[in-house]
């Protein structure tokens, strides 16, 4: 008999491209999402990729009542955490927002499941756990002990609290740090989806080419990389989605115990060649500006992700010019049916 996983906010970028992969690979799907950074029509556009129906609870991690009721009303066998407030920037102007949100997010969330003896977690993470490092390709042994950014902060807190329930209290938990998830799913229909204007590179861009916003910023061109401008680890978002089902196939084999990976190409693109790789598959010319450093950026990091592709048997398969590709096909088509 199948498993049941519950996705919280598995109708976000990340969370809705990971159902996609979990329904494709016979799990039974529930979801909860408060619709902070998604909308509702996520689910029906799931459902006609993979024919299958998606249970939707719409309510807020944070919300006891709500979690508890979704908890005696389905046997869950599993949960994948993407629930939490996501902006660097946004985190550096409102930290109180981000704690409150992300961290007691996953402690409610954590209580309803240790009282549901529900013990199998995979937690979504980040590399801005790692800091301004100077130390690329980044491996998980690397020290933690202090973020760039709040939102960085919130990753970090609630790994400790992870770690402490698996060794302490029995449960099974895989953390994921990943790197810069962009792109779509090839169906076109579902992607990067932010509501307002988008915080991450990928999405301004692809909004900039499409004539809704006037120009792109280049937050900075002095940082000490080859052209000056960030350095990041893409990864193609439908990768990413495939590692989520094999961190949760893991998980349910290992003991007692918490394992941390990072996910990324293991290849760092700096903002101006993300830009160069969009204007080649797109036949646009990107209009951009040189913008002041943006806080809580850090300057380079990409990924060692050997851990991943030893004990997961998961690798990358997409690369920048795909991620790029995809990306505005998604615009494209999201354009076109508004």
């Amino acid at each position: 008999m199948s498993k049941t996983i519950l996705v919280t906010g598995g109708l976000g970028y990340i969370g809705s491209h990971t159902v996609v992969e979990l329904q494709e690979n016979n799990y039974n799907v529930v979801v909860i999402d408060n619709l902070s950074n998604s909308v509702k029509d996520v689910a029906d556009r799931i459902t006609s990729i993979t024919g299958k129906p998606v249970k939707l609870y719409i309510a807020d991690v944070n919300d006891s009542a709500s979690l508890e009721a979704l908890f005696e009303l389905e046997a869950i066998d599993g949960v994948i955490h993407f629930a939490a407030h996501k902006a660097v920037g946004e985190s550096v102007q409102d930290p109180f927002k981000y704690y409150r949100n992300n961290i007691d997010g996953m402690i409610t969330l954590q209580k309803i499941m240790y009282h549901y003896q529900v013990k199998t977690i995979v937690f979504s993470s980040s590399c801005t756990v790692y800091g301004d490092t100077k130390n690329s390709p980044i491996v998980e042994t690397h020290p933690v002990t202090e973020a760039i950014s709040p939102y960085g902060t919130t990753k970090l807190v609630c790994e400790q609290i992870l770690k402490d329930l698996c060794k302490h209290s029995g449960f099974k938990g895989v953390i994921l740090r990943y790197f810069n998830p962009v792109g779509a799913h090839s169906s076109a229909r579902i992607g990067e989806l932010p509501l307002g204007v988008p915080d991450n590179l990928v999405p301004y861009i692809t909004q900039t080419a499409a004539g809704l916003r006037e120009k792109l910023t280049v937050f900075g061109n002095d940082y000490n990389t080859p052209d000056g401008t960030n350095i990041r680890d893409y990864i193609h978002v439908v990768d990413l989605a495939k590692a989520h089902v094999k961190a949760l196939d893991y998980a349910f084999e290992m003991h007692q115990n918490c394992e941390i990976f990072n996910l990324g190409t293991g290849k760092g693109h700096s903002v101006l060649e993300v830009i160069k790789a969009f204007e080649k598959v797109s036949g646009k010319n990107l209009p951009y500006v040189i913008g002041a450093r943006r806080a809580g950026d850090v300057e380079q990091i990409w990924a060692d992700a050997t851990k991943a592709e030893k004990l997961l048997r998961w690798t990358c398969q997409y690369d920048l010019s795909a991620m790029m590709k995809d990306a505005w096909k998604w615009q494209l088509a999201f354009d076109d049916s508004q």
